[in-house]
C-alpha cells in the first residue's frame, strides 16, 4: 500500500469542502481531533486530569 501524496490530499480536501462547506470544516476537524485524543487516552487507561477550581 502506498502513502498519500499531495495530489491525493488535495482531492480529499476538495471533496471535504464540497460535502461540509468551508465554515463547517474547522468544527469537523476539532471534533475528529478530540475523538482521536479520547480514544488514545481510553486505550492507555488514563483518566482525565482533575481540573483546578478557581475561587
Amino acid at each position: 500500500m502506498r502513502s498519500l501524496g499531495v495530489p491525493e490530499l488535495i482531492v480529499i480536501l476538495g471533496i471535504a469542502v464540497l460535502l461540509f462547506g468551508g465554515k463547517k470544516i474547522p468544527e469537523v476537524a476539532k471534533g475528529l481531533g478530540e475523538g482521536i485524543k479520547n480514544f488514545k487516552n481510553a486505550l492507555k487507561g488514563e483518566d482525565k486530569p482533575e481540573e483546578k477550581k478557581q475561587a
